[in-house]
Order: structure tokens, then sequence, then C-alpha cells
């Protein structure tokens, strides 16, 4: 017996929900669980159903596909492991989180490997027995800078690319490479404080909460969809430093709750926003 998550988004029409479970049970599959989203504002309907049984992918996706209406975006998954790999420039608290929960298991991935334009923290990955990869970018461009990083990171054929603060813009070029496959953690409260020195910004403005915000990364800098966001009470006995110190524990939260909704497939991305069932 295998387990697979079925995800189904189309325009909404009657019935549905009758007509996937339906043919569900004409292939003999078990729903273990299902939630279903209409955003009524427009008219989309969002599917999410954990199957169990014996599979036979290409005729139960051909059933689908003439039940469902015109348009329709459906996959199967498989239940396995997803795997990842890390960016990383200098800062540890998101990677060693990330490593942490998938050391204990809290967080089911396989970290194929973690890649940094310094070498800083190489040794912390090391102690988890994942291959640290050390890819300056000094004295390149930055399209041949990424083009030595895509040799590393391709060699692994990971699901998922996680910019654990990575502190350097990609490209158009690469971030199209894996469309909607990089996560990225923002240490502010999206749509506020975008760009450089957020903390300070926010300390400029008097803010009364500090948040952070984890998104799939676009060609539009920091405007992605938004997958998980939190934030954390501030007074005016904060400076931009002890914000950024607060900050630094809402980030890694945020980063691995959505990396966790992402690996178990429970983000739809439609348009520049997301669902999550």
């Amino acid at each position: 017996m295998e387990k697979k998550t079925l995800l189904t988004h189309c325009s909404d029409a009657p019935g549905l929900i009758a007509k996937i479970t339906n043919i569900c049970y004409k292939h003999q599959l078990n729903i273990i669980h299902n939630n279903e989203f209409v955003d009524n504002t427009s008219g989309h309907f969002f599917m999410r159903t954990e199957l169990e049984g014996i599979f036979n992918d290409e005729t139960f996706l051909q059933d689908l596909d003439q039940a469902l209406p015109e348009k329709a975006k459906r996959r199967l998954v498989s239940s396995s492991r997803k795997k990842v790999v890390i960016l990383v420039t200098k800062e540890a608290h998101c990677l060693g989180d990330i490593l942490i929960k998938a050391y204990d298991g809290s967080l089911d991935i396989e970290i194929a490997a973690v890649v940094g334009n310094y070498d800083k923290l190489q040794g912390l990955t090391e102690k988890f027995g994942i291959p640290y990869h050390y890819v300056s970018h000094e004295g390149l461009t930055r399209e041949e800078h990424e083009e030595k990083m895509r040799e590393k990171i391709d060699q692994y054929e990971a699901d998922y690319l996680v910019l654990a603060k990575y502190m350097r813009v990609l490209t158009p070029a690469f971030v199209e490479s894996y469309h909607h496959r990089i996560l990225n953690i923002h240490h502010s409260f999206l749509p506020a404080f975008i760009g450089a020195k957020p903390y300070q910004q926010a300390y400029d403005r008097g803010v009364k909460i500090i948040g952070a915000t984890a998104h799939f990364v676009t060609n539009d800098l920091d405007e992605g969809p938004i997958i998980k966001q939190d934030v954390i009470p501030v007074d005016h006995n904060f400076n931009a430093s002890d914000m950024a110190q607060a900050g630094r524990d809402v980030e890694k939260n945020v980063l691995s709750k959505a990396l966790n909704k992402v690996v178990n497939d429970h983000v739809f991305v439609h348009g520049n926003k997301t669902v999550i069932l």
C-alpha cells in the first residue's frame, strides 16, 4: 500500500468534491484526510486529499482530467521525504534550527547539502554529517557566482532550496530555474520595511511589533507569495539591536514552519498568493 497526496485546483463548479472522491473510490483509494477551500472572490477551488492504496497514476489522472473543469491543475505527490539544499551566508540561527529539527525528526526532510558564499557555517553543518560547499563570490560577477553555485546544487536534485539568511539577491535566470521551489525568510513583517536594515527601519518608525515572513522567491524582491508570518511585541525599551536579537527567534520559527508546510504538500500557489490546506 502506498500513500500519496492529490492536489487539485481549478475554477469552482458544482459537485467538484463528489466528482473527485468518486474517482478515488473507483480506483479503490482510501481517503485518509481531505481539505478544500473556495476563494469566492476569484471563484477558484482548492482541494488537498491524502490517499492510500495501490496507484495507477496515469489512469487515475486521466479520469480526473475528464471530470474536472477545463484548465484544471492536479498533482499526485508521493509521500516520500523531500530533499532540500540550504543556502547560507554567515548567520547561524535559521540553519541551526533546521539542522536540529531535521536531526530530531520534527522536520521530516532530507538535507542533502548546505552551500554558502562564506565558510563560516561549515563547522556547524558538518557536525550533523551534512556536506558543506563553500563557493566564494569574491572576484566573480553575480552570474558567474550563481553558475558555480548551481554546479553544487544541481548534483543533489533537490525538491526545494531554502535561503537560510542567504544575503545575496538572486538573478532572474537563477530564480526561474527553480520556479516556486526557493523559500526565503525575510526579517520583517512584509510588506513593511523591505530592503536593507529592516530592524533599523522598524526602530526609526517606533513600531510595537516586529515579525518575520517566509515566502517563495520571485523576481520581485521580497514580494513573492507569502507562506508564513508571525510577530512578537516590542516597546520603547528596545533599540534596533535589541529588535534584531529578538527577531532572530521569530525568523527561525517562521522559516521552519513554512518549510514544514511546503514539504508536506499543504501549499498551493495561486497568482501571488498561497492557499494552505
